[in-house]
């Protein structure tokens, strides 16, 4: 198991059991840029130097600054900072409890894991887990890495296969912009009942349980093939600018196409053969044998 992201305690009221944080995301991105001189190909190096004469600096010699007046600072070393008293750098002090549907999805950044230190404080976290599963509650708490305190939500994983918790990030309610400064311009327009109710029919076909791993990064997939294309000196595959059109789209007539176009895609998709054929069927099916076939091999069921 690697080493946790962050250790410390959870406290409600008088209780309280350690716990370990683990990130529960990961780059998988494979592409990797470097800076190169356009010049000769080589890579570039960065260094730090002082504004004045000093010339390049040590990673030793560089310590935080804080400019409290125009051009004047005061130097802030690293233990400093990890000196700072405030008790969310080792317990998330639950505050309070909300629905899971209060929370809006703009709210919530980044996930990690949560597991319990020990064995010893296994009990305590189990039972906890299991009350705000039960309840459909998250926990709401502070806590503090990575030099800032953070608003953080504690939640119970509905599969009793995963016996973890979730906690998230989430951001302040000043760190979001006010909506309306977008969406006051936003032209009012009457929901016609007729087309409401296609698009509600085409949802409801394109409805289905979420797969995530079906969800894979195209562009990487493209950078990787262009790539390859110049390490091959083959041509490089370019994006196709999309076509535009000056025509208006009748919204009904598109919504009445999404719909039929989607129950063709259906049906050929449940079409079956018979499993006993009669006479005429197998003559029909004689006829079309002898016919140059340009139509597609019907794929095979998987």
């Amino acid at each position: 198991m690697p080493r946790p992201y962050w250790s410390g305690q959870i406290q409600i009221s008088l209780v309280s059991f350690g716990v370990k944080l683990f990130t529960a995301t990961e780059s998988k991105s494979e592409i990797r840029f470097h800076q190169l001189s356009r010049k000769t190909g080589e890579r570039i190096k960065h260094q730090k130097v002082s504004a004045g004469d000093e010339g390049k600096v040590e990673s030793s010699d560089i310590v935080k600054g804080y400019e409290y007046r125009k051009g004047e600072y005061v130097m802030i070393e690293p233990e400093e900072i990890e000196q700072v008293r405030i008790p969310s750098k080792h317990t998330i002090e639950v505050t309070q409890f909300v629905d899971a549907e209060e929370l809006d999805p703009e709210f919530f950044e980044k996930p990690y894991f949560v597991v319990p230190e020990n064995d010893v404080q296994a009990e305590a976290f189990a039972v906890v887990r299991k009350a705000l599963q039960s309840m459909k509650k998250i926990a709401l708490g502070k806590i503090a890495f990575s030099g800032r305190e953070h608003l953080v939500a504690v939640s119970a994983d509905t599969d009793d296969k995963l016996p973890g918790m979730m906690a998230y990030t989430m951001r302040y309610a000043e760190e979001l912009r006010d909506p309306k400064e977008f969406f006051e311009d936003i032209k009012k327009v009457a929901v016609d009942e007729d087309q409401l109710s296609l698009a509600k029919e085409l949802i409801k076909r394109k409805a289905s349980k979420f797969e995530p791993e079906k969800f894979k990064d195209e562009y990487e997939a493209a950078l990787r093939e262009m790539v390859e294309a110049k390490v091959k000196h083959a041509p490089i595959p370019k994006d196709e600018p999309v076509p535009t059109s000056g025509k208006v789209i009748n919204l009904m007539d598109a919504l009445r196409k999404s719909v039929q176009g989607d129950e063709a895609a259906a049906a050929a998709g449940k079409k079956k053969a018979p499993a006993k054929a009669t006479a005429a069927a197998e003559a029909q099916k004689g006829i079309e044998l002898v016919k140059p076939a340009k139509a597609h091999k019907p794929r095979k069921s998987a």
